[in-house]
Formats: structure tokens, sequence, C-alpha cells
């Protein structure tokens, strides 16, 4: 078992709704991914999108953004991912 909780369930989008692609980093401003990641997301598998996250998660810890924005789309989800 992974001690990394994201990996016991699907990986849901990490799009927040602000869909901005930053012209200098050519990252998109809201979720930090780049346009090849946000394109090939729908078609990957748990352990590509899980690849995808860790990046977003060191791009962000590098721009001294440890913690990511929540909007009201991810609040009204349920905590602790999908029941089996």
């Amino acid at each position: 078992m992974s001690s990394d909780p994201t990996r016991e369930f699907d990986l849901v989008s990490p799009c927040i709704g602000v869909c901005q692609m930053d012209p200098v980093t050519e990252l998109c401003r809201g979720c930090w991914r780049t346009i090849g990641e946000i394109a090939s997301w729908s078609g990957l598998d748990r352990d590509g999108r899980y690849a995808i996250i860790q990046k977003l998660r060191e791009r962000r810890a590098a721009a001294g953004q440890d913690r990511r924005r929540v909007n009201a789309r991810r609040a009204a989800r349920p905590a602790g991912g999908p029941t089996s």
C-alpha cells in the first residue's frame, strides 16, 4: 500500500476553473498544468494522472505555493474520495 492517499482512489482533474495560460511559464494559472497535460488528462490512466499531480506539487512548492487553492466546486466534493 502506498503512503500517499491520492493513490488510493481515482484522481479527478486538478482544474479549479481559473483557465488562463501564463505566457511566460506556459502553465495554467489555475491548475499549474501545461497545455499538453491539460489536453492529455482525459486519456491518461491513474498512473499517468498521478505523475502529473506529482509534477504540480513540485511546481507549486518551487513557486512557494505549497497549498492549493480551493474553489466552490472542489469545496462541495465529499472528503476522502469515492467510496467502494
